[in-house]
C-alpha cells in the first residue's frame, strides 16, 4: 500500500466515525437500514475496496459506541442491538447515573473491539482451509441456514412457514421481469430486493399511515421532555479499563470471546442470553445493571466485527446475520461485487488486517473520546436538530433510487411489494436473518424443492 491509499483509508475512517457518531445517537436507527445503503453506494461509486472496508469497520464500531447514548439518557434504543440494554440502563438512570451508564457501555464496546479483532483473524484463518468444501454447497447452506435461524426465532413456526411463500414471491418477481423484458433473462435482480427487505418495517408503517382507520387509532403524544445533566467533566482521554471494574472487565472479555465464536448466530439473541447470565447472581441493582450493560455492549461489538470479517475472509459468502444485513454490500453488489468476485477474492489477509486496524483505531480515538466526554451535548443536539423521520426518509429515497436503477419503474412497485411483505413478517417475529437467507436461497427453493 502506498501513502496516498493509507491517507484515503484514514480519511474514510474519520468520515465514517463522525457520520455514525451522529447517526448512532439518533433513536431507533436500525444498523442494517443505516449501514447497508451507504456501503452499497460506496461500492457502486467505485472506491478502492480496502477503503470501503476501512469505512465500514469504522462505521460499525462508531455506531455501536454511540447507540448507547439515547439508551442511557432517554431510555430509547439507538438501534436494534441496543434494545436489550434499555431495562438495565433505566435502572442506572433511575439512580441518577446516566453518565456512568454511557461510560460503562462505551468502555465495554472498546474492550469488545480490542478482543474481537485478533480472535476473529485467528478463527477466520482456521476456517479458510475449509472454504472450498463449504462453497460447493452454497445453495443448500443458505436454505438450511434459513431453517436454522427460523428455529432460533421467538416465533419459530411463523418463521418456518414464511420461508416458502417469501421465496416464491422473490422468484416470481424475477420471472415477471424476465417475461416483460425489463431485465435480460438470467440476470438476477438482487440488491433492490435486499434493500426492500431492509426497510420493510418502514414501508409497512408508511402504508399504515395512509389508512385513515389505522391512523386514527394511533396514540397522540405531547412534546416529550428529556432532562439531562450538565455537570459532566472528564479530563484527558478516558481509559476503559479504569472505567470498568475488574469483574466487569473480565465478563466483558468473556462475552466478547463468545460473541466471536458464535458469529453465525443472532447477535440480539446472544446479547440477551449472555447479558443475563453474567449478571444473574448479582443482588445490588446498580452493580447488576452496570455488569450487564458493559458485557452486552462488548458482545455486540465483537459479534458485528466477527460476523463481518470471518465470512468475508474465510468464505466470501455472507453466512452470518451481520454479513447478510449491514455488511451485505461487501459480499454482493452487482456489477462491482458478486459471490465469485468480492473482497474475499480481492484483498489479502494483510490488507484485511490493516483496514480493520485503521478503522478500529480511528473510530475509538474519535468516537470513544467524544462519546464519553461530550455524550450529553451530542445527545441534546441530535434530539433537538436531527429528526429521526428525516434520516429514515433519506434512506427510503435512496432505496427507491437504487430500485429504479436495478430494473426501472416496475421494480419500484416490486420493491414496495417485497417491503410490505417483509414488514409484516418482521412484525410477526420473522427476523432479518431468516428473510435474507431466504432471499439467497430462493432460486434453490423454487427450482429444486417445488
Amino acid at each position: 500500500m502506498d501513502i496516498s491509499l493509507i491517507l484515503q483509508m484514514i480519511l474514510a475512517a474519520g468520515i465514517a466515525s463522525v457520520l455514525y457518531t451522529l447517526i448512532g445517537v439518533a433513536p431507533g436507527t436500525d444498523e442494517t437500514a443505516v449501514l447497508a445503503p451507504v456501503t452499497l453506494v460506496l461500492v457502486l461509486t467505485g472506491f478502492e475496496p480496502i477503503v470501503i472496508l476501512t469505512f465500514f469497520m469504522a462505521a460499525i464500531i462508531a455506531k455501536k459506541l454511540t447507540d448507547s447514548i439515547p439508551v442511557a439518557v432517554a431510555g430509547i434504543p439507538g438501534g436494534v442491538m441496543s434494545a436489550p440494554m434499555v431495562e438495565h440502563a433505566l435502572v442506572l438512570k433511575k439512580h441518577g447515573m446516566p453518565d456512568i451508564s454511557i461510560r460503562k457501555m462505551a468502555s465495554g464496546s472498546v474492550i469488545g473491539t480490542i478482543i474481537a479483532i485478533p480472535i476473529t483473524f485467528i478463527l477466520a484463518n482456521g476456517l479458510a482451509r475449509f472454504s472450498d468444501i463449504i462453497t460447493q454447497y452454497t445453495d443448500p447452506i443458505f436454505f438450511f441456514g434459513a431453517i436454522f435461524l427460523a428455529l432460533m426465532a421467538r416465533n419459530k413456526w411463523v418463521a418456518l412457514v414464511s420461508i416458502f411463500p417469501l421465496a416464491l414471491l422473490i422468484q416470481g418477481l424475477r420471472h415477471l421481469y424476465w417475461g416483460v423484458g425489463i431485465v435480460p433473462e438470467g440476470e438476477t435482480v438482487f440488491i433492490s430486493f435486499f434493500l426492500g427487505i431492509t426497510i420493510g418495517p418502514v414501508i409497512l408503517t408508511l402504508f399504515e399511515l395512509l389508512n385513515r382507520d389505522l391512523r386514527s387509532k394511533l396514540n397522540r403524544y405531547n412534546t416529550k421532555t428529556i432532562s439531562v445533566k450538565s455537570n459532566w467533566n472528564i479530563k484527558g482521554f478516558p481509559n476503559p479499563f479504569r472505567i470498568l471494574t475488574k469483574n466487569e472487565t473480565i465478563t466483558s472479555s468473556l462475552t466478547s470471546v463468545l460473541g466471536v465464536i458464535t458469529f453465525f448466530l443472532s447477535p440480539v439473541g446472544m446479547t440477551i442470553l449472555l447479558g443475563e447470565v453474567v449478571s444473574s447472581k448479582i443482588k445490588d441493582p446498580v452493580k447488576k445493571a452496570a455488569r450487564a450493560i458493559s458485557s452486552m455492549d462488548a458482545l455486540t461489538n465483537a459479534a458485528y466485527i466477527s460476523g463481518t470479517l470471518i465470512p468475508l475472509i474465510a468464505l466470501g459468502l455472507p453466512l452470518s446475520p451481520t454479513a447478510l444485513g449491514p455488511a451485505h454490500a461487501l459480499f454482493n453488489a452487482p456489477p462491482v461485487f458478486t459471490q465469485d468476485h468480492n473482497l474475499h477474492h480481492i484483498l489479502s489477509m494483510s490488507e484485511f488486517l490493516w483496514a480493520t486496524i485503521i478503522g478500529a483505531v480511528i473510530a475509538i480515538l474519535i468516537t470513544y473520546f467524544v462519546t464519553v466526554k461530550y455524550a450529553l451535548q451530542i445527545c441534546r443536539f441530535v434530539f433537538k436538530r436531527i429528526p429521526h423521520e428525516a434520516m429514515l426518509g433519506l434512506f427510503f429515497g435512496l432505496v427507491l433510487l437504487l430500485a429504479f436503477m436495478d430494473a426501472g419503474w416496475l421494480n419500484i412497485a416490486g420493491v414496495l411489494l417485497i417491503g410490505l411483505v417483509a414488514g409484516v413478517l418482521n412484525r410477526l417475529g420473522v427476523n432479518y436473518g431468516v428473510q435474507f437467507m431466504t432471499l439467497y436461497a430462493a432460486p434453490f427453493i423454487v427450482n429444486n424443492l417445488f
